[in-house]
């Protein structure tokens, strides 16, 4: 790291692999993203995962931007301590749209539709989001702004099409689950992925319908 985040706060958040606390970077709200160790693997094999893994998201953030998908800002990076600060981003997440009765249906539509977009950006540079649940998906500036990626931890700088069918999958399962009328915004959905991924759009669909059929009949 080039410097120390002060004033850091309570942990806000705990997944499988990380934790998640405020901190105030230069001024900035920020959040410090940990990879807690693992006591069930070798000492040097856990350090070793753990900077790879936060090395990999590091670089994922920043190759996502590149490709015009909203992340939080890569403030800076401690492979040492197996550390990131991220920008803190505000706004509801793409679950939190999809329940609220007050978001009007035109509004939501155009939401879904712009994810698409930023997904089929992502999977047209190669990259795949890994863990793309709906709540890893952020609106900072609401309904009408465009979506951020979050946790891309899992993801994949040269991702397969078996990788790419998994994120598409998980959101049209997703729609599915949260949505009463789902049906039109997974196509939405579809369309705003047809317009970021032009190219490939086709084979992720039929390989996304491949898992969907392997899943129901397992």
């Amino acid at each position: 790291m080039t410097g120390d985040a002060t004033g850091e706060g309570p942990t806000i958040s705990r997944g499988a692999e990380a934790a998640l606390r405020r901190v105030d970077w230069w001024g900035f709200p920020a959040l410090l993203k940990e990879r807690d160790p693992k006591s069930y693997r070798p000492k040097a094999l856990d350090d070793r995962l753990r900077r790879e893994r936060t090395r990999t998201e590091a670089r994922l953030l920043v190759d996502a931007r590149r490709l015009g998908v909203r992340t939080p800002i890569l403030y800076d990076i401690d492979l040492a301590r197996h550390r990131l600060i991220l920008e803190e981003l505000p706004g509801p997440t793409f679950r939190e749209l999809l329940e609220d009765p007050a978001v009007a249906p035109e509004a939501l539509l155009r939401a879904v539709r712009a994810f698409g977009t930023a997904l089929g950006r992502l999977h047209a540079g190669g990259i795949s989001h890994g863990d793309l649940t709906s709540s890893n998906v952020l609106f900072p500036e609401g309904v009408e702004g465009p979506p951020a990626l979050l946790d891309l931890s899992m993801g994949s700088r040269s991702a397969g099409i078996e990788e790419l069918g998994i994120d598409l999958h998980l959101v049209e399962e997703d729609l599915k689950a949260l949505h009463g009328r789902s049906e039109g915004l997974v196509r939405a959905f579809h369309e705003g992925y047809l317009a970021g991924n032009p190219s490939g759009e086709k084979d992720v669909r039929a390989r996304a319908r491949a898992i969907k059929g392997r899943v129901r009949y397992a």
